[in-house]
């Protein structure tokens, strides 16, 4: 098998504006390079001063240099029986078949992302940008930024990858999709058009109905896993049914997480099951016992027909999070269901509990601690926004909860804080609410730290 080592520049953007002005590919065996193809191109737009700079690939290098496809054959040779190999491949590979599409040529490849091989076979480091890496393994880039250095450094790397990787990096090879295994109608090419970036996507039938709805902080990647999935005879059915693909970027993977949850409810696609319960199956729930103590559990979804205060993802992930409030709010592990025994907990020997286990304190006061809890995971009466990603630069997400009940989402531009709390109201869209939503605001505030709160209650 061998391998086509490849890096380029471009005059910047997305895949569909951008233009090759250089192109370096390195034919690799395995153990060593074994042929090489690099070539200015001229790209036949004007290169914008910022790529000028960082390249140093100018409008009059590009001159007389080919156009694209008057190369596009021997791309196609050179690289005929090789997996495409490029750091950050999506990109690489994205913009050389866009370029192909132009020419009615369908470019497809095997492919590999020496990114993704890195943080697996050789993990640890801090960066895994091609310059960092480089750097951290002695790796000498000679001419930064251009396709010649930085294909040669990526060659490089992909011999260390391969030598280190018992199984010579096959499991990290990407295979096309097969058309012959989808429904006629999906367009397989529209599925480049996709941004990895957060949203919630829908898959159509052939009806126009839609039969599954998804989210994903890298919504192409897990589309792309759809396709290929053949673990299962319901995956493999969905499949074939898919003609048509939407998609929505959100920015917010709670605002996905949200919008998820809403539209499956209201659509109801055939091919979802019930979202909470099949993703998070267990919850913590409370009850009060015949002695007036308020008690918490964490049990299976399946087995309760209470709503819980929040879920988890494992009974141990529960209980974790269970011994945690123990300690913040001073609660007897035994009514956690944390200490089986039928007298004192451990923790009273240890002077870390009031005695609730025992009577020694009385229900009226401990259940006080409980509630102002539940009050907590439950968002009574808290009135906030939560602030987070936008769906571009200079935007944010805005999340509006009135009173412990999601009230709206929407999109704020980026300077919209210069403007009193009372007026962020116009960004946000209404919603109604629901518990399953409750559910998956109060799993993200516990868990996501990347988010801000903005309390109108203070």
């Amino acid at each position: 098998m061998h391998f086509a080592i490849v890096d380029i520049e471009t005059t910047g953007g997305s895949p569909k504006d951008s233009k090759i002005t250089e192109i370096a590919i390195y034919k690799h065996d395995g153990k060593d390079v074994i042929d090489e193809f690099v070539s200015l191109v001229n790209p036949e737009i004007t290169i914008p001063p910022f790529i000028v700079q960082l390249t140093g690939i100018s409008d009059h290098m590009v001159k007389d240099a080919p156009r694209f496809f008057e190369i596009a054959k021997e791309i196609v040779e050179f690289t005929e029986d090789c997996v495409f190999v490029a750091h950050n491949v999506g990109f690489d590979y994205g913009i050389i078949r866009h370029e192909f599409r132009n020419l009615g040529y369908d470019y497809r490849r095997p492919h590999l992302c020496t990114v993704r091989a890195s943080r697996y076979v050789i993990p640890g480091h801090e960066s895994y940008s091609l310059g960092k890496l480089s750097r951290s393994l002695d790796i000498e880039i000679k001419g930064r930024h251009r396709a010649g250095g930085d294909a040669f450094a990526t060659a490089k790397l992909f011999t260390l990858l391969f030598e280190k990787d018992p199984n010579n990096l096959s499991t990290f090879i990407q295979k096309e999709l097969n058309p012959k295994k989808l429904h006629p109608n999906l367009d397989v090419n529209v599925l480049e058009e996709i941004p990895n970036k957060t949203g919630v996507y829908k898959f159509y039938n052939e009806f126009n109905q839609i039969i599954y709805i998804g989210k994903s902080i890298h919504i192409r990647k897990r589309i792309d896993q759809h396709l290929r999935n053949s673990t299962t005879k319901k995956a493999i059915q969905m499949q074939k049914e898919i003609a048509r693909i939407e998609f929505e970027l959100t920015g917010s993977e709670l605002i996905a997480l949200l919008k998820e949850s809403l539209l499956i409810k209201h659509h109801k696609p055939i091919y979802n099951k019930s979202l909470r319960r099949s993703s998070f199956p267990f919850g913590l729930f409370y009850y009060t016992d015949e002695g007036g103590y308020i008690r918490f559990y964490i049990d299976r979804l399946a087995k309760v027909t209470l709503t819980p205060l929040t879920t988890f993802i494992s009974r141990k992930e529960g209980t974790n999070y269970m011994e945690r409030l123990v300690e913040e709010y001073n609660l007897c592990s035994k009514l956690c269901d944390l200490y089986k025994t039928s007298s004192a907990c451990f923790q009273y020997t240890l002077k870390n509990c009031s005695g609730a286990c025992i009577q020694e304190e009385g229900f009226t006061s401990y259940n006080r601690r409980c509630k102002v809890l539940i009050d907590k995971l439950n968002m009574d009466e808290a009135t906030f926004y939560v602030v987070d990603k936008g769906r571009k630069r200079n935007e944010r997400s805005l999340i509006y909860i009135e009173n412990g009940i999601l009230a709206g989402i929407g999109y704020a531009p980026y300077h919209f804080r210069s403007k009193p709390v009372d007026q962020w109201s116009k960004y946000v869209d209404i919603i109604n609410d629901d518990r399953d939503a409750r559910t998956i605001l109060n799993l993200f505030l516990r868990k996501n730290k990347s988010h801000e709160v903005i309390n109108l209650m203070d």
